[in-house]
């Protein structure tokens, strides 16, 4: 399993979910992590995020495979104190050959106060952009950059109101912050192309982290229930996909992932990769 062998890859929200699915399989190819999270909640965002213990696992998880990694404590709101973790980690490595720009929140929920708007938004979209903008100046040609988007920006859902919306001023950030990523991968890969550095968005559907299990979500796919539980949630989950499965695995998002970073893609640039169980393509898009 050597696909990213000798690589060094920088990952944001990698303390858990989806950041820490990634900073493990891309060891298990052959990358040395460097791995990035905040490590506290935000307050405007309806569920907990990650913490040190969370972040000291992964970094656990990474050695036990036998590849190095760097942990840092890192809000991706700050380009500043972003940009001093990544250039450090960067100087002990050596190199970076990969970024994924992977931190988000949702902040849904109708009781989120307007701050949720400015507090996704400024993860979502303004923390890739940062991301991007301090890993360009350590990338060299046949470097890779991977963005996690959603099928959310693709699709009109996080804004509907007819009882599979995600409403609420946080959820208004996300869905402009996570499309608004679709236009600049694809601007990004055109103006990298010619140094040879990809660039691709990953637009995954629900996924089995705890991002997803709040009651928020629940009772947004469930609104016909007072207290809707994982069960019941699953329902409206399932509703959305073309494959009759309520939500994918973070491992899945992964492979994508993998696949993206490596030498395998090496001309794919540019592209909009739905991971959504057909979702994309049951709401006709």
């Amino acid at each position: 399993m050597s696909r990213l062998e000798n690589k060094v890859v920088m990952i944001t929200g990698a303390a858990r979910g989806q950041g820490r699915s990634h900073a493990l399989h891309m060891a298990a190819e052959g990358a040395d992590i460097i791995a990035l999270d905040i490590c506290a909640d935000i307050a405007s965002n309806p569920n907990h995020l990650a913490t040190d213990s969370d972040l000291a696992e992964t970094g656990r998880l990474v050695e036990a495979a036998g590849r190095r990694v760097i942990t840092a404590k890192v809000d991706v709101r700050d380009r500043s104190e972003l940009a001093a973790a990544l250039g450090s980690a960067v100087a002990e490595f050596g190199g970076l050959d990969v970024i994924v720009a992977n931190a988000g929140i949702s902040a849904f929920g109708p009781t989120v106060p307007v701050q949720g708007f400015v507090d996704a938004f400024d993860v979502d979209f303004v923390g890739v952009v940062n991301t991007v903008s301090v890993g360009l100046p350590h990338l060299k040609p046949g470097a890779s950059i991977v963005v996690t988007g959603s099928i959310a920006a693709l699709a009109s859902q996080v804004t509907r109101s007819d009882g599979l919306g995600l409403q609420g001023p946080g959820a208004a950030g996300y869905g402009l912050a996570k499309s608004m990523l679709c236009d600049y991968t694809k601007s990004l890969a055109l103006v990298l192309g010619e140094q040879r550095i990809r660039v691709n968005a990953v637009h995954p559907t629900n996924v089995d982290t705890d991002m997803l299990h709040i009651d928020s979500i629940y009772r947004a796919f469930r609104p016909d229930l007072e207290n809707p539980t994982r069960s019941d949630a699953e329902v409206g989950f399932t509703f959305i996909h073309a494959i009759p499965v309520p939500y994918v695995d973070p491992a899945d998002i992964s492979h994508a992932v993998v696949y993206l970073a490596s030498d395998e893609s090496r001309y794919v640039t540019g592209q909009q990769l739905f991971v959504d169980a057909g979702a994309a393509v049951k709401a006709g898009m």
